[in-house]
């Protein structure tokens, strides 16, 4: 009692400092609500959310840890230590606690990693192959990948490994690039990937003979970066044009890609004379495929694009066949697009669209070994045209019908050549059975040029561009089957010889000039694509289209013709057949006259 009265009566003496100090030391709060006199006090709201950094929980692992102080300089700089540790929290630590896994954030390149040949090392308990640490360095001073520094270092890091490719590396012109920090410089990573790098003969590594061009031509296909350091801008696409690119696009894992001729980490510039393709090892490095290339005559430049040519004589060829193939054409067209109007009007559109049936006895006009030799060159001519054309466009939906087949590439190369092959038996056959037969010899003298064909062919034209009212008289065999087969003629001779120079590449190599081989490609080329057009233009419109004979001439079947023909004064000389005798003929259709 007496205390509690003694407390009481000095309480309200006692001086306010004093119950500062007090509260101070006690934990109670200094600042109490503001009651407003009248109103009722609310309750107490929670504490606001303070806006001081938190604290710094790796700070405490520092005490122990000095690998903190590392982490701070390093990739992972702003990843706590609690991120990969888990429950190191807690203290004292948890016994037996996993390893942190790299997993865990960086799922997409272990699981590369897994599949690299680096991984499947590893599975196999190759205790030499490197993981992840091997490369990057331990988690706490990692650098970061995507810097100049990390780059840089690329090929040292390898090199633990891989060291005599590191040697040759380094030497090359994209080693020094890389040492003399030259940040769009190809390191090894560049090329062979980062996390899933496969060995070379899987098809789905980037350094496999079919993604080379790929690999390289990230770089060298880049104007920007050729641009930026002055070099070729044109050597995929010249690659791509050449046979070695063509036949890469094919599928042909044997055929030369840009590491077969320029090395793989040891390639220099072409300056150099160290180089693979320095102009005194050319003939050493082509001569691997092509043995004895360049033994006669100097290899000259091969990074040759389309557009361009290294000899006067292949710039004059390609500018008169790109004269000549529109030209030719275009003629074509302008021709029976008149007679195809002049025919239809009078022969489909005078009786109100009547349908002519073609004619059940014709008129004469091949015989059996004839319809023969047109088999052999029909049908190697499609093959020849379908196969070829393949090679010069593989990507297109009608040039590889097989390309799931391993061997594509080769049996389209070997379906090409034999089809050459029978087209030129057939062209042999042709020229030994007009020496021999008497027969054909007086039918193939119908198709030999005269100056009347010259006159018949002006007086056509005229008449199907409506510039002349009569129509003229035309031989059986007239300029339209003349020109046509001696145009076959001419291509035969040339394909043939320029295929045969193609396909004896070796020979061609070693005792030719260089510049002959591709005269050889512009001048196959070229040749294919005029007669290929002649065909679809000139021939199928006679045997298909032409109103007169539509739906088709089965002269090449039957030997007879549906068109009717009057004996041509010119040709009776030398026919060693009677040409029957037909009926007075409608000069505007061709039909008998009642």
């Amino acid at each position: 009692m007496w205390f509690s009265a003694r407390s009481a009566m000095t309480s309200r003496h006692v001086s306010p400092i004093w119950l500062i100090l007090a509260a101070t030391l006690m934990g109670w709060p200094l600042s109490l609500p503001a009651q407003t006199p009248g109103k009722a006090q609310p309750k107490a709201a929670s504490a606001p959310q303070s806006t001081a950094q938190p604290e710094n929980k790796d700070a405490t692992c520092a005490g122990c840890h000095d690998a903190a102080a590392k982490v701070s300089k390093s990739g992972h700089a702003k990843v706590g230590c609690a991120t990969c540790h888990v429950k190191h929290d807690e203290y004292p630590h948890a016994a037996n606690t996993p390893k942190p896994a790299c997993v865990t954030c960086h799922a997409e390149q272990v699981g590369g990693h897994a599949a690299s040949v680096h991984g499947q090392e590893l599975k196999k308990g190759n205790t030499g192959a490197p993981g992840c640490d091997t490369c990057h360095g331990g988690a706490h001073e990692l650098t970061k990948a995507r810097t100049a520094e990390f780059k840089k270092s690329v090929p040292q890091t390898c090199g633990m490994c891989h060291g005599e490719v590191q040697q040759k590396f380094e030497k090359s012109v994209h080693g020094q690039a890389a040492s003399q920090g030259v940040a769009e410089a190809p390191v090894c990573t560049d090329c062979h990937g980062e996390h899933n790098i496969l060995r070379p003969s899987n098809t789905a590594s980037t350094v496999n003979a079919s993604h080379i061009r790929e690999t390289c031509g990230s770089c060298h296909g880049d104007l920007r970066l050729t641009r930026q350091f002055g070099l070729p801008k044109d050597r995929i696409t010249s690659f791509d044009s050449s046979f070695h690119g063509l036949a890469a696009k094919t599928g042909s894992q044997t055929v030369a890609n840009c590491a077969s001729c320029h090395g793989v980490h040891d390639i220099l510039p072409s300056s150099d004379p160290k180089s693979m393709v320095h102009s005194s090892k050319l003939a050493a490095t082509c001569g691997r495929c092509h043995p004895g290339a360049g033994s006669r005559f100097a290899l000259g430049p091969i990074h040759v694009a389309e557009d361009a040519a290294i000899h006067p004589l292949i710039a004059y060829v390609r500018q008169f066949y790109l004269f000549m193939i529109p030209a030719t054409i275009g003629i074509m067209l302008l021709h029976h697009l008149g007679d195809f109007v002049r025919k239809f009007r009078a022969m489909r559109l005078r009786n109100g669209y009547a349908v002519l049936t073609p004619s059940t006895h014709g008129s004469f006009r091949m015989y059996p070994f004839e319809r023969f030799q047109h088999a052999l060159l029909a049908s190697s001519f499609i093959v020849l045209v379908w196969s070829g054309f393949a090679l010069k466009y593989p990507n297109q939906w009608w040039a590889a019908p097989m390309e799931s087949y391993p061997h594509w590439a080769w049996l389209r190369g070997w379906v090409h050549r034999i089809a050459g092959v029978v087209m030129v038996i057939a062209g042999i056959v042709h020229g030994v059975s007009l020496i021999v037969n008497k027969h054909l010899r007086g039918h193939w003298m119908t198709l030999l040029p005269r100056m009347s064909d010259v006159r018949e062919a002006a007086q056509s034209f005229a008449y199907n561009l409506f510039l002349r009212e009569k129509k003229p008289v035309i031989s059986p065999h007239s300029y339209i089957e003349k020109a046509e087969y001696w145009a076959v003629v001419w291509g035969t001779l040339v394909m043939a010889l320029t295929g045969v120079l193609l396909w004896a590449n070796n020979w061609t190599l070693r005792n030719l000039p260089k510049f002959l081989i591709d005269l050889a490609t512009t001048l196959h080329f070229y040749e294919a694509v005029l007669a290929t057009l002649a065909i679809v233009v000139w021939h199928f419109y006679s045997v298909i289209f032409d109103p007169e004979v539509y739906p088709m001439d089965l002269a090449w079947l039957t030997g007879k013709s549906p068109r009717r023909h009057s004996g041509h004064p010119e040709e009776t000389p030398h026919a060693t057949k009677p040409v029957p005798s037909v009926d007075r003929v409608d000069e505007a259709t061709r039909l008998p006259l009642k």
